[in-house]
C-alpha cells in the first residue's frame, strides 16, 4: 500500500494530467482500470446513491467504507475515496476514519470543508489542524495518505462572488502548506478563473468536469493537474436505466439496451 500511495501521489505531479471517471461501484471500478486510466477516485454522491442514501453526508461511515473496500479490492490500481466531511467534526475523529478508509484499502482521501447543514465553510485553522493530523496518523500507521484538500466556497456561493477566487487561493495555499497534496475546487468551469487557481494557489489543482467546462487538453494548457467526474457517470448511468425502464412501461420492447448493452461475456470477464 505504500508503493500505491507513493504512486498516486506521483500522478498529481507530473504529466499528463490526471484523469479521473469517478466510481460508485465495483463493476465501475474494474470497467474504469480495464480502460486504462492509472487510479480510480470514488463518487461519495454515486456511492451513497448506490447505497439507498442522498449525497451531503447522510450515509452512514461504516456502510461507505465497506464500499470502499469492495471497490479497492476489485482494482490493482490506487484507490482514492471521496468520503466528504470524514463524517466527524474534531481533527482527532476525521484522522480515525481516514485510518479505516485505508485499511479498506484506499490510499487517497477527498476531504471537504464543508459540514452538512453549515452556513459558511470550517474555519481554516480547523481545516488545517484537520489535515495535519491526518498527515501525522497515516504516516505512523504506514501509509502516507495522498490527501485532495477540496475548498467548497465557489460550489456553496458561499461570501461575495469577487471575493471567493481570493478566499479558494488562501485556503488552497493554507492546505498545501500543512501537506496536502492537491486543491479541489469544485464549481469553476471558466478558463479565466481556473488559470487564476493554477497560478495563485502554486501547487496540484483538481477541478470538477461538468457541462462547460474546457476538455482535457485544455485543462492541461491551464496547468491543471487532475480532473475528476464525480457522480456525473453515475448519474448518467441511471438515465440509461430510467430510458429502459420507460420503454418497457410504454412500448414494451427492448431496444434501450439490447442496442447498446455489454455482453454477458465481457462483463463475466471484466470481473474475473
Amino acid at each position: 500500500m505504500p508503493d500505491h500511495a507513493e504512486r498516486l501521489r506521483a500522478l498529481h505531479r507530473t504529466p499528463p494530467i490526471l484523469v479521473l471517471p469517478n466510481a460508485w461501484d465495483a463493476a465501475s471500478a474494474r470497467l474504469i482500470e480495464a480502460e486504462g486510466f492509472p487510479a480510480i477516485a470514488t463518487t461519495s454522491a454515486g456511492v451513497a446513491a448506490a447505497l439507498g442514501y442522498p449525497d451531503g453526508g447522510v450515509v452512514p461511515s461504516n456502510e461507505m467504507i465497506e464500499a470502499i473496500a469492495r471497490i479497492a479490492r476489485s482494482v490493482k490500481v490506487p484507490v482514492t475515496a471521496d468520503i466528504e466531511h470524514a463524517y466527524a467534526a474534531t481533527p482527532d475523529a476525521v484522522a480515525d476514519v481516514v485510518l479505516r478508509v485505508i485499511a479498506a484499502g484506499a490510499v487517497g482521501i477527498n476531504l471537504e470543508d464543508y459540514v452538512p447543514g453549515a452556513t459558511d465553510l470550517e474555519p481554516l485553522a480547523l481545516q488545517v489542524d484537520k489535515i495535519k493530523t491526518i498527515i501525522k496518523a497515516s504516516t505512523k500507521a504506514g501509509v502516507r495518505v495522498v490527501i485532495n484538500a477540496r475548498t467548497d466556497g465557489f460550489l456553496r456561493g458561499f461570501g461575495a462572488p469577487g471575493a471567493r477566487l481570493g478566499a479558494a487561493i488562501e485556503r488552497g495555499k493554507a492546505f498545501l502548506d500543512a501537506g496536502a497534496d492537491c486543491v479541489f475546487v469544485p464549481g469553476v468551469r471558466d478558463a479565466a478563473t481556473i488559470g487564476a487557481l493554477v497560478s495563485g494557489i502554486g501547487g496540484p489543482l483538481n477541478v470538477l468536469a461538468v457541462e462547460g467546462s474546457p476538455s482535457i487538453p485544455e485543462l492541461a494548457s491551464l496547468g491543471v493537474a487532475r480532473v475528476s467526474l464525480g457522480s456525473g457517470p453515475m448519474r448518467a448511468t441511471m438515465i440509461v436505466l430510467r430510458d429502459i425502464a420507460r420503454e418497457l412501461k410504454t412500448t414494451g420492447t427492448y431496444a434501450s439496451f439490447t442496442t447498446r448493452a455489454m455482453s454477458f461475456n465481457d462483463v463475466n470477464d471484466l470481473m474475473k
